[in-house]
């Protein structure tokens, strides 16, 4: 009895893995079909992937803080969280990506991930259009630092989004 009880939770820990551990020995990019089960801010989402929910950290980015225990709503932050909820709202099919020269999980054990809807990420186009900062940690992100920078500047000489609203820059 023992055995057949160990035997089937190590099943149903096998399923509720969701493929990174191989992903990860390959090498390559995970890329995982989701769902979008609620925008907690500008750079956090709760998504559906395979039966269970996943929290995920928007990668290569920075929003305003509006739900940091003991922190004030910063500048910029609603927006940046309208606009995610916007753009992920609950329901919508997601793809995510992560980065297979960084850790697919941060501290909190959030997952790690470039976030796209019908082929447009959702990562870039909040640092396009100013509502979030580049969020860079080398070597994590090295790929990507280059081409996030320069939508950050262009979102700055444009004065969009936070970079025409707030003063100081929350995030910087």
């Amino acid at each position: 009895m023992r055995i057949v009880r160990a035997a089937l939770w190590a099943s149903l820990l096998l399923l509720a893995l969701p493929a990174i551990s191989q992903a990860v020995q390959l090498g390559g990019p995970i890329t995982l079909p989701a769902t979008v089960t609620r925008v907690v801010d500008g750079d956090t989402i709760h998504v559906s992937s395979r039966g269970f929910d996943t929290t995920v950290r928007l990668l290569g980015i920075d929003t305003p803080e509006t739900k940091r225990p003991e922190t004030v709503v910063e500048c910029g932050g609603p927006a940046a969280s309208r606009r995610a909820e916007h753009l992920l709202r609950p329901g919508q099919p997601v793809t995510l990506v992560t980065d297979p020269t960084q850790a697919t999980r941060d501290r909190f054990g959030r997952l790690l991930a470039y976030v796209s809807i019908q082929g447009r990420e959702v990562n870039r186009l909040l640092v396009e259009r100013g509502y979030a900062c580049v969020l860079h940690i080398p070597p994590d992100g090295d790929a990507r630092a280059d081409e996030f920078t320069a939508l950050e500047t262009a979102a700055k000489a444009a004065r969009r989004g936070l970079w025409g609203a707030c003063d100081p820059i929350p995030c910087n």
